[in-house]
């Protein structure tokens, strides 16, 4: 029986692991730099205090949705993408990128005007806490023109990667990594000569690597890739009725990423009213979450493009083979990954300045993260990888927030503000829906209705 299991989930295909992992540890690796970025940015800013470390997590949260929104958009279209480019249909794939860059145009200049005449608004959304309130709205303000360009940096990036294009995406993100904390350091503290402009300065020192991010990637999609062939002017291209096809496959993804995104902030609002110690020692723990799941990202976003690939050649026994192999990762890595986390969770609380009882809020949310991220991680490679990749989007939209709206936020609310239970726990049902969706997953995939057809309108 174990035998027959382990076969069923670790193929003898040495090609499909080498193909899954060159595509997916540049894009871990990017988005290590990026976590690395983040984490960069709350060390600096913990050393103001707890009240500017909890401003600009909770701010964030709100710049959040917006990413969640462009990862909707740029996912979707990567569905798509990677398909038509497995039935070698260049037209297709530049049809369905101008129609992602036109719905990231729209959203980014939404949250631009939302943050720009509601930041009080905002903040009061995710704390009632007048302090973190102040801090917040000084970092959204000089947050507005982050949106257009992280938005189409960031869609751009993930349209390259579905063609195999992952290494410029890497190497600009190194550079950004760099830039960001140079910027940050100059203008959170004031160095070189710089006005000391804390809060505003690290929302600055952002601001300059996402521009950076976008001359770059942007730069080579319009100039000079030419896998894709996009250029500047076919973003205004007669789409035609790919905009059905688009509708049907990718909106449920961005609904979906943004629906989700949605839980998230309601999750965020959860822990702004548990105190100000919780709402700290969640933005240390927030950066340990991210990094636990930097590696299953990077192999959620290889198993889509493999799994479009093997079905735009029209193999769909092969992708339901590899379905189950990329399976096996997801279970392998979220093991390795919950005894990591277990491992450095101590040293990782110690690098910030935070008080005692932060200090042991945190150390029980730690432990939370490190059992919740075994089943997060399956869920990753599954619902991001390969169900997508099947076109399954509309069942995801559906399952992905019943599980969150129904069952985790209801939970952690019931366990935070009527049965006051201890940190750990109510960290374990906010995210009780990774451990029912990875449950879902399994059965889902051995159903074989995760494969969608796709036509190129």
């Amino acid at each position: 029986m174990l035998k027959k299991l382990l076969r069923t989930l670790f193929i003898k295909d040495r090609n499909f692991y080498i193909m899954v992992f060159q595509i997916a540890v540049p894009i871990a690796v990017q988005s290590l730099i990026t976590t690395g970025v983040n984490m960069m940015d709350n060390l600096m800013i913990s050393s103001l205090g707890e009240t500017e470390l909890s401003a600009v997590s909770l701010a964030n949260q709100f710049v959040s949705l917006f990413q969640g929104s462009c990862m909707g958009i740029g996912m979707g279209a990567s569905v798509l993408v990677s398909r038509y480019y497995g039935m070698r249909e260049p037209n297709a794939v530049r049809k369905t990128v101008a129609i992602m860059m036109r719905l990231c145009i729209g959203i980014a200049g939404l949250f631009c005007l939302l943050t720009f005449l509601f930041p009080a608004q905002i903040m009061a959304v995710y704390t009632p806490d007048e302090s973190i309130i102040r801090q917040g709205i000084i970092y959204l303000n000089w947050s507005i023109l982050t949106y257009i360009l992280t938005g189409l940096s960031l869609t751009a990036t993930l349209v390259l990667r579905s063609v195999g294009k992952v290494q410029i995406p890497l190497f600009t993100s190194m550079g950004a990594f760099v830039i960001n904390i140079l910027f940050n350091y100059m203008f959170i503290f004031g160095k070189f000569g710089m006005p000391q402009m804390r809060v505003a300065g690290a929302a600055i020192g952002t601001l300059v690597a996402r521009g950076f991010e976008f001359t770059i990637i942007c730069g080579y999609l319009f100039l000079f890739d030419s896998k894709i062939g996009f250029r500047i002017s076919h973003i205004w291209m007669k789409t035609g009725e790919l905009w059905r096809e688009y509708i049907r496959i990718s909106i449920p993804v961005l609904v979906s990423d943004m629906i989700f995104m949605f839980g998230n902030s309601a999750v965020a609002m959860v822990i702004g009213r548990l105190g100000k110690s919780f709402v700290a020692a969640n933005a240390v723990t927030v950066m340990t979450q991210q990094l636990s799941s930097v590696l299953t990202q990077g192999m959620a976003q290889a198993a889509s493009i493999v799994t479009g690939y093997a079905l735009g050649e029209g193999k769909k026994e092969r992708a339901q083979r590899q379905g189950y192999a990329l399976l096996g990762i997801g279970i392998l890595f979220g093991i390795i990954t919950a005894i990591v986390i277990f491992l450095i969770s101590r040293p990782m609380i110690r690098a910030y300045q935070v008080t005692d009882e932060t200090a042991a809020i945190a150390q029980q949310l730690m432990f939370a993260i490190s059992l919740i991220v075994l089943f997060q991680a399956i869920n990753n490679l599954m619902t991001k990888g390969t169900l997508r990749g099947g076109g399954d989007t509309k069942m995801l939209m559906l399952t992905d927030n019943i599980f969150l709206w129904m069952f985790s936020i209801p939970l952690g609310i019931i366990a935070g503000f009527v049965l006051h239970l201890p940190a750990f726990w109510i960290y374990i049902f906010l995210k009780i829906d990774q451990l029912i969706k990875a449950v879902w997953c399994i059965f889902r995939l051995r159903s074989g209705k995760w494969i969608k057809a796709i036509h190129t309108g």
